[in-house]
């Protein structure tokens, strides 16, 4: 299976049901992130998280007991229906993910998409507000022939019917940053000019970029210098290795703890979500191994 092929079925399995969720009062919750046990172990310089798909061969219950002791706290791209496994174990979303039909592929660069996303967004951020979650992903959708000129005035036409309801309410929406080399063909946001051109039009702090590693040194490359020059639209971050999308460890080209001394030096306060695919046999090791690579 192909990594593209499995975050998208996995990510279509963890949002399924989204409706059946009830979230807790706000009074029950930390408008911020709640402390991790074990939190002495870690430095405190990076908020850790990583993404619930790359661990969907466990439950999300084991999951959150896991990376309790590894000594964090919590976890991204969880939709609503899966919130209250997070609230019962003191987990914070981290990011949090719109439940509906459209998806990464089918973004707010199509026009077609917008009655739909923006009822979807409607709907989760007064959810995200009564548990007391502050962000939420979103896709520019694939070009399907369409230029980058169009894709941006789309983009901003259809993002601008749901930022009063984000501004109003503290909510960040962020939109990420993907590969259209290897992972995700034809994606349109899979150049950091582009998604900062979209924040400059929008011209709302609470619009901000998932600045994906992997995926930008795929494209791109240069990931240090451009997050130096553009971290201000910059609101989150995932990892993974390069090349394969596997552990960030010596086995990739990529020197993680470089990388995040340089986003840590930028004052970024937000989380840093490990994303790769496992590929060791231990892959909770794994997954501690790499938080204690990115802890600088």
């Amino acid at each position: 299976m192909t990594h593209n092929n499995s975050r998208r079925n996995a990510i279509k399995n963890i949002v399924t049901g989204a409706a059946a969720f009830t979230a807790l009062p706000l009074s029950t919750l930390a408008a911020e992130a709640p402390v991790a046990e074990n939190n002495h172990t870690l430095k405190g310089n990076i908020n850790h998280s990583v993404c619930q798909w790359t661990y969907n061969f466990i439950s999300l219950e084991e999951l959150c007991v896991a990376i309790k002791k590894i000594g964090f706290n919590a976890i991204d791209l969880v939709a609503p229906k899966d919130w209250p496994v997070l609230q019962k174990h003191d987990i914070y979303s981290s990011m949090c993910y719109v439940a509906g039909e459209v998806s990464l592929n089918n973004g707010f660069n199509s026009k077609q998409h917008h009655d739909k996303l923006v009822a979807q967004y409607q709907d989760v951020i007064p959810l995200m507000v009564k548990a007391g979650y502050k962000s939420v992903i979103c896709f520019s959708g694939n070009r399907n022939g369409m230029d980058n000129e169009t894709g941006l005035k789309n983009c901003v036409e259809g993002l601008k019917r749901i930022m009063p309801l984000a501004e109003k309410n503290g909510i960040t929406v962020h939109m990420e940053l993907l590969n259209s080399k290897i992972n995700h063909k034809d994606y349109m946001c899979d150049r950091t000019a582009w998604g900062v051109e979209l924040c400059k039009r929008l011209g709302s702090s609470n619009f901000k970029l998932l600045y994906d590693i992997y995926h930008m040194q795929v494209d791109e490359g240069d990931v240090i210098h451009t997050i130096q020059d553009n971290h201000q639209y910059i609101g989150h971050y995932h990892t993974a290795g390069v090349p394969g999308r596997h552990e960030i460890d010596e086995s990739q080209e990529l020197y993680y703890p470089a990388i995040m001394k340089a986003i840590a030096n930028t004052g970024y306060k937000g989380y840093v979500a490990q994303e790769f695919v496992p590929a060791q046999k231990d892959k909770l090791a794994s997954l501690e191994k790499a938080v204690k690579i990115c802890d600088i």
